[in-house]
């Protein structure tokens, strides 16, 4: 793999940090630490004052990218590095660097794959400093990415193909036999690029046609609302569909994210775990780092691993750490005193729900709080915890700048403060009805407000458990659940029952010291403990002991397959 190495002595210095670990040199990387906004004064004002001006015309690459780039030719410094990955070759680049390669590719895009604005580009690539060259080639063709996860099997790849119309594939020499399987059934497909040292056979090598052609790219003028990128979102019927995103609902909308939930400047390196094939990762691996002019810190790491990750954070200047709540369940389970943390300064969680236990757990090892997003593929960050916020526990915070968030029901009428409903997001009907109920969009989760305002999370729509005519959300039985000293982690999912419907199961996976136990004995005792904790009518009435839980390669458990097992091929529950 070629991997270009560059800004040595930024890279070289972290390597001096992570090797010598004490002493004065990490006080030259990393500032004080602050849990005080840094981009904003407080939530309301933020609220208040927010305005995001949408121009007729706009590209990211150009009206921020090249803006980055300008920058860096005159002021030279630790702070404008915008990435590093942590592969197979130690890998750091900044704003002219990322420029200079993403417009070569740019140009192979469009000299060498005969690429033009709006064609489709499907993209499978692990974390690799290649993905990002990706990312802003398309952007600067005006091509429309497609992102895909390396977990796709041919069915999925030949699906989203079809659905997209692709005209260009890029992966490396791990997937390309399985689209090369698929290609045949798939006749938009022009042109296959391959990131690999070896050639294959109807491959365009991707590092060697980079070689061929200039570094002089004009960048695409594109309309805001020209399609950008596309993913394709599961539902709980029927195949995946697909949901676009223009210029400017990433390249700008994603500034809600960027400057004030994550809270990013110049001086920031941040560290987002999420699987490239996911919105996630545009959202906090490129945009709303970028936007901010931070440092993207990479690691291939291919499977979450705990003991890899306290090491990382513990060895680098990383100062904002992004994950997914199940991560935070590994991680505190781990032996985190080993490690000192001396630039971590803002933990963050998005994807779904994380325990009060957790926080709590987190906050008592390392002294952070963590701080919890909500939003969706369709959208950016709706909701969330904001630096200056009051921290709840169990809530996901309050609406973003430049949203409103309610709860509704089944008329589309705001519910009472304290009543379950549906989440909705006041907008504008005509343009997904599909979608709305009223004036509100729905989000297909259920939900609450607090007389504070605070949002809190009961379960998606579709995940509510309906048993002998009670409504039960989830996630409040696995938090009563991983207040057990038992409990390592667990996953609440609806099961068949002749008499009730459905009732409550509970997947859990058991600490070392309750391994041994008698499972008919703990059986009872969990039951018991969750009674006593939340409603009687919500204990688990079937629990099963598993090894682990199935999850996805950024540590998101993957609920639907334990439905699956419990309903067959029922997706609906």
């Amino acid at each position: 793999m070629n991997l270009y190495v560059l800004r040595k002595s930024f890279f070289n210095h972290c390597l001096k940090i992570s090797k010598k670990n004490e002493g004065g040199q990490w006080l030259q990387m990393c500032r004080s630490k602050t849990s005080a906004p840094k981009n904003f004064c407080d939530y309301e004002r933020m609220r208040r004052t927010y305005n995001i001006r949408v121009p007729q015309r706009f590209n990211f690459a150009k009206d921020v990218l090249e803006q980055w780039e300008t920058k860096d030719k005159v002021v030279c410094s630790a702070s404008d590095v915008v990435l590093i990955c942590l592969s197979l070759v130690p890998f750091s680049r900044g704003p002219m660097e990322l420029g200079f390669h993403s417009r070569r590719l740019a140009n192979v895009l469009h000299q060498e794959c005969s690429l033009e604005s709006g064609d489709r580009v499907f993209l499978i690539l692990p974390r690799v400093p290649e993905w990002w060259l990706v990312n802003v080639a398309c952007l600067r063709t005006g091509t429309v990415l497609i992102p895909g996860t390396s977990q796709l099997t041919a069915r999925d790849i030949c699906h989203r193909l079809q659905m997209s119309g692709a005209k260009c594939v890029i992966t490396d020499e791990t997937l390309a036999p399985l689209l090369d399987t698929v290609a045949s059934d798939c006749p938009s497909i022009s042109t296959k690029l391959l990131l690999s040292h070896r050639a294959m056979h109807g491959w365009g090598n991707l590092t060697e046609l980079m070689g061929k052609v200039s570094d002089d790219h004009v960048c695409m003028d594109t309309r805001s609302e020209e399609a950008m990128t596309i993913f394709f979102t599961s539902g709980t019927t029927g195949s995946p569909k697909m949901t676009q995103h223009s210029h400017c609902s990433y390249g700008l909308g994603l500034t809600v994210n960027g400057r004030y939930w994550l809270d990013l400047t110049e001086q920031d390196v941040f560290w987002n775990t999420s699987d490239t094939g996911w919105a996630k990762s545009a959202w906090s691996s490129v945009f709303a780092p970028w936007i901010q002019g931070a440092c993207m810190f990479v690691h291939h790491m291919p499977r979450f691993d705990t003991s890899t990750v306290l090491k990382t954070l513990s060895s680098y200047p990383i100062t904002t750490f992004c994950t997914a709540p199940t991560a935070y369940r590994m991680l505190v389970q781990d032996d985190i005193s080993r490690f000192t943390f001396r630039a971590l300064e803002h933990c963050l969680c998005a994807g779904e729900p994380i325990n009060p236990e957790v926080m709590w757990k987190w906050k008592e090892l390392t002294g952070l709080d963590i701080y919890e997003g909500y939003g969706q593929t369709e959208t950016v960050l709706i909701a969330g915890t904001f630096k200056g916020m009051k921290i709840k526990p169990g809530s996901f915070g309050k609406a973003s700048p430049g949203y409103d968030v309610q709860v509704v029901d089944e008329d589309g009428s705001v519910v009472p403060q304290g009543q379950e409903g549906d989440l909705g997001i006041r907008g504008e009907p005509e343009r997904t009805a599909e979608c709305f109920r009223g004036d509100f969009y729905l989000t297909g989760d259920r939900g609450m407000m607090d007389d504070e305002g605070y949002l809190w999370f009961i379960g998606r729509a579709d995940d509510v458990i309906l048993s002998a005519g009670y409504r039960i959300g989830p996630f409040e039985v696995e938090n009563a659940l991983i207040e057990h000293p038992a409990i390592a982690e667990s996953a609440v999912v609806s099961s068949p029952d002749p008499v009730r419907g459905e009732v409550v199961k509970a997947f859990v996976v058991l600490t070392a010291d309750y391994k041994s136990r008698d499972h008919k004995e703990l059986i009872q005792e969990l039951q018991t403990h969750v009674k006593t904790v939340t409603a009687p009518y919500k204990y688990p009435r079937k629990i099963e002991f598993v090894d682990h839980l199935p999850k996805t390669v950024s540590g998101k458990i993957r609920r639907v397959e334990l439905k699956k097992k419990e309903w067959g091929q029922q997706t609906s529950k």
